[in-house]
């Protein structure tokens, strides 16, 4: 049974379908990484769910998503159910104990929980490029705005930060096209699109301050255990490329701002990446390459990643490599590629004599899974057949009553609900274009001499250089000119007569 040093997952069987032994994931092996898969329906939520309680109780804080609600039960203390209670004397759980969990719930959108931010300058161009799928055109344009963003130390905190320094660089397009390369108007056109359409779809009220502090995911309670941070995700898998790209900026944050600590007796922080496909489903190979690195060197700063798919040929080779602890539910192989995945599946475990593990894998019933955790020295353990324990709080979602109480009562309550919005690039942008137009006026005002017609209405007709600014003749014009022909043909005729009466009194 597990102790301090280890979670117990569940118990292996026997050819004979008798118990063999417990099965337990090693705590100092547990930012060796992981991963959970299997069919829609066949216990990856109970799985993770266990495994989220044992680190939390190990005093490991934990991250994951809550794609259908389910797994916010962790946070109240479970109940005797016939088939839980039977499952715990099947895996030798005694005492079985329930109890609930230190949960704090967070929401992208604010409605089931704290709100998360994080600015455009914490995003960078990469990962704000793939959040809005842009063309490699368009993406260039991107990393030119935040180059420029940071030479004329213009924040970049909020959609409309990047939208009015998007303004400005088309206005300057002939200009930043010299010293950067080709910057198109059509192209800064279809970032603003794009990023109208981000708006529309609530992506607003994830960019701003103030931003998620990393420290407030790591916290523990006075008891010692670990808080487990769950985000609401059900409404932000509407929006499926924001909630990977999220996941992924979380992650490298993580990696960016925690210290190296090299190998501990137990992680800092274990991170769940729930519906992982949508981390590599269309990606450019440099954000792949990201991953990878990130997955690869984060684990010595303390930080386990477990990624929890359907399929494991999601998860491309090189991060699947840098997966130690596995489990495995049941696969459904009727069509080629679903066939190719078991064979998959099956190749990535130490193989046991035992039985056929591409067998296994269509055979295992819900709840039931091959596992395979890291042993002494970091080796793969010999893939067993193993029955999934029960967990220890509530299966299934907790109510908007319950959920409303948690967040009452939360540590960070109060801390993120206002949003603060300080002088950023919208703001000293709009002042600059102010001062340039008040600038210009003065400018020509000057330039006029300061002369300006003073008969009334015809500053409406006339710039602030008091050149027209219509080409139409007003009515006041109109009158002037009849006067001035009105004289020019009286003097004409005065001159005339004059003439004439000279050439009479001659004869």
């Amino acid at each position: 049974m597990a102790d301090d040093t280890s979670i117990f997952i569940g118990a292996s069987r026997k050819p004979d379908d008798s118990y063999q032994r417990a099965e337990e994931l090693l705590l100092r092996y547990g930012n060796r990484h992981g991963l959970i898969t299997g069919a829609t329906g066949t216990g990856k939520t109970v799985s993770l769910q266990v495994l989220a309680e044992g680190f939390s109780n190990a005093g490991v804080p934990v991250f994951c998503a809550d794609i259908k609600g389910d797994l916010s039960g962790i946070a109240m203390m479970g109940e005797a159910k016939d088939f839980l209670v039977k499952r715990a004397g099947e895996v030798k759980l005694d005492p079985y104990q329930f109890q609930e969990f230190p949960v704090i719930f967070w929401d992208l959108f604010g409605e089931q929980g704290h709100p998360i931010r994080a600015t455009i300058s914490e995003m960078g161009p990469l990962l704000m490029s793939r959040l809005m799928n842009l063309t490699e055109a368009q993406e260039g344009v991107m990393n030119i705005a935040f180059r420029i963003a940071d030479e004329e130390g213009l924040l970049l905190l909020d959609l409309k930060d990047l939208q009015s320094l998007l303004a400005n660089i088309a206005e300057r397009a002939d200009e930043l096209s010299a010293r950067y390369g080709n910057v198109t108007k059509p192209s800064v056109g279809a970032i603003q699109r794009t990023l109208l359409v981000l708006e529309s779809q609530g992506a607003a009220n994830f960019f701003g301050e103030p931003a998620l502090r990393i420290a407030d995911l790591m916290r523990t309670t006075r008891d010692g255990r670990g808080a487990v941070s769950v985000l609401a995700a059900d409404k932000l898998m509407m929006n499926p490329r924001l909630y990977a790209t999220f996941l992924l900026w979380l992650m490298s944050e993580l990696f960016e701002e925690l210290p190296e600590v090299g190998d501990l007796e137990r992680p800092k922080l274990v991170f769940f990446f729930d519906e992982a496909h949508l981390l590599f489903e269309d990606a450019p190979k440099v954000l792949v390459d990201r991953v990878e690195q990130v997955v690869r060197l984060i684990r010595s700063k303390g930080v386990g990643v477990y990624f929890v798919t359907q399929n494991p040929l999601d998860i491309p080779e090189k991060v699947l490599a840098q997966l130690g602890n596995r489990i495995q539910h049941a696969l459904r192989a009727y069509t080629p590629r679903e066939q190719q995945a078991v064979r998959t599946a099956a190749e990535t475990f130490r193989p046991n004599p035992d039985f056929d593990c591409a067998t296994a894998i269509t055979q295992l019933a819900t709840g039931e899974a091959l596992v395979s955790m890291l042993e002494d020295k970091g080796v793969p353990a010999m893939v067993q057949r193993t029955l999934i324990r029960p967990p220890s709080s509530r299966l299934g979602p907790i109510t908007p009553d319950e959920r409303r109480k948690i967040i009452a009562e939360s540590p960070v309550a109060g801390q993120y609900d206002q949003v603060v919005d300080r002088e950023s690039a919208f703001e000293i942008l709009q002042k600059k274009t102010k001062e340039a137009q008040d600038a210009e006026a003065q400018a020509q005002q000057q330039n006029s001499g300061g002369s300006r017609w003073t008969i009334p209405g015809f500053d409406d007709v006339l710039g602030t250089s008091g050149r027209r600014s219509s080409n139409r003749q007003t009515v006041a014009e109109a009158a002037i000119k009849s006067v001035v022909r009105s004289v020019g043909s009286s003097v004409g005729r005065a001159i005339v007569r004059g003439i004439l009466g000279s050439l009479a009194r001659g004869r």
